[in-house]
This record gives structure tokens, C-alpha cells and sequence, in this order.
């Protein structure tokens, strides 16, 4: 079993910076945030895996930066130039199997995680 919890989320004004963290327990092949705002279909913000392959929703490249602490197993996104769109309950997930077929799409489907935070909110305002 893998246990994941996550923090850092908060309220921020539009431009804001946070960092969310995600402590898991257990070995983990790929860790990602995924988030759900009100109303809409949960959806993945990024990835990262063992092998060192990095995916990120085109919505939040060049402003949100993945990685992960392997000594502490901890997972991190760091989130810049907010904006009142990514207001959300952000979510930490993983799987433990490697991937069969690699692709960005396959990374971020919520489906393919196994195990989940309870989720941290973050909200941007204008």
C-alpha cells in the first residue's frame, strides 16, 4: 500500500507563487498532481517517473515545475504566475507499475494512478 499526504495549498492573488508537497510511504514508479475544480472532470497537471520522464498539461507548462525528493519520497510542484483558472482541490497521486507505452496523454490520465492523496485546495483570486 502506498499512503500519500499532501499540503501547502492556501489562497493566493492572480501572479502568486505556491509550492505543494506530497509525503508518500512505500515504493512508487510515478508520482503526479492532478486537480478538480467545481463541476469539472478531474485532470492531470504533471508527472514525473523512476525513468525520469516528465509530462505537463499544456494549460500549466513554463508556469508549474515538478520534482521530487527520492531521499525524503517526497513529491513537489512548485506553481507560478498563478491564475484564478487553477483555483482547484489539487490531488497526489501514484502508481506503482511501470508504464507499457509511454505517452503524456496515457502519464496524465487519472485512471492510471492507483493510489491518492486527500487533496490540498488552492485558490487564486483576480
Amino acid at each position: 500500500q502506498v499512503q500519500l499526504v499532501e499540503s501547502g495549498g492556501g489562497s493566493v492573488q492572480a501572479g502568486g507563487s505556491l509550492r505543494l508537497s506530497c509525503a508518500a510511504s512505500g515504493y512508487t514508479y510515478c508520482m503526479g498532481w492532478f486537480r478538480q475544480a467545481p463541476g469539472k472532470e478531474r485532470e492531470g497537471v504533471a508527472t514525473i517517473d523512476s525513468d525520469g520522464r516528465i509530462s505537463y498539461a499544456d494549460s500549466v507548462k513554463g508556469r508549474f515545475t515538478i520534482s521530487k525528493d527520492n531521499a525524503k519520497n517526497t513529491l513537489y510542484l512548485q506553481m507560478n504566475s498563478l491564475k484564478p483558472e487553477d483555483t482547484a482541490m489539487y490531488y497526489c497521486a501514484a502508481r506503482r507499475d511501470r508504464w507499457v507505452g509511454y505517452s503524456k496523454f496515457l502519464s496524465l490520465s487519472p485512471s492510471q494512478h492507483n493510489y491518492w492523496g486527500q487533496g490540498t485546495q488552492v485558490t487564486v483570486s483576480s
